[in-house]
């Protein structure tokens, strides 16, 4: 979104109170219709403070939300992101569960689910969330499962599914840098230099900030294609960016 147009933090919460308002005006005490539009605008707020690391208040969102509707399924996924920031796995391996049972159909349920377990060390596990998020016809961001499914599966060693994973991403999502990053290390890891030059330049096309990692990975590529100039360009960038880092180092000792 361009950035002169997009509303200011303090706007967006003006206007959630206000639908907060609205929605009890309008709505009889005990209805259930009431408890659960209240649950769902506290827990759109939860996620505004989630986003902006004001992870207290957030807390704080989805208890009101829970309040309003203790049945209210997407709320104990946000509360289960909300204890995986704070490293409490059992509390937010239970809420991700909860949130399932409440609603099975739920792809971004699944989504968090499957990120909670991957980065958890259960990859093998995520895998299955990833898939039952991206079964939804309806879910509107199914390249990102694809991808995560695919670093999950590389993180395991399994390649051959990660190479499928990630090019499912880019059909659905044909320019995802991040999928042809990692497509272009998947390559370079296998050898085929070519591929890895293919995906590397596509993704670096979209990103003008690039890391010391992502640079000595360009330096590499291009050394193997023999594509001397860019080499050296890469290199170039890598020492006047990153003159401390592990990356440069390496590529001072001619590694």
């Amino acid at each position: 979104m361009n950035k002169l147009f997009a509303p200011s933090f303090s706007l967006v919460i003006s206007l959630v109170f206000s639908l907060l308002i609205l929605v009890g005006c309008s709505t009889p005490s005990g209805s259930s219709g009431g408890g659960t539009a209240s649950a769902k605008v506290h827990t759109e707020l939860a996620g505004l403070y989630y986003d902006r690391a004001q992870l207290g208040v957030a807390l704080e969102e989805v208890e009101h939300a829970l309040q309003s509707d203790h049945g209210y399924a997407p709320a104990y996924y946000m509360r289960g992101l909300i204890h995986m920031e704070l490293r409490e796995d059992q509390d937010a391996d239970e809420d991700f569960q909860k949130s399932i049972r409440l609603d099975n159909t739920d792809p971004k349920a699944h989504y968090n689910y499957g990120l909670f377990l991957c980065q958890r060390g259960k990859e093998k596990e995520s895998i299955a969330q990833f898939m039952a998020a991206v079964k939804n016809p309806l879910y509107e961001t199914p390249g990102l499962a694809y991808l995560n499914a695919g670093l999950c599966s590389r993180k395991v060693g399994n390649n051959k599914d990660a190479e499928e994973f990630l090019q499912k991403a880019l059909r659905v999502q044909p320019d995802m840098a991040q999928a042809q990053l990692a497509l272009a290390e998947l390559n370079f890891a296998n050898a085929d230099y070519f591929a890895a030059k293919k995906y590397f330049m596509a993704s670096s096309q979209k990103n003008d900030n690039l890391t010391a990692e992502q640079l000595w990975l360009g330096v590499r590529i291009n050394r193997k294609v023999g594509d001397h100039a860019s080499e050296a360009s890469y290199g170039a960038q890598l020492r006047n960016r990153f003159p401390n880092a592990r990356e440069t180092q390496s590529l001072i000792r001619g590694e």
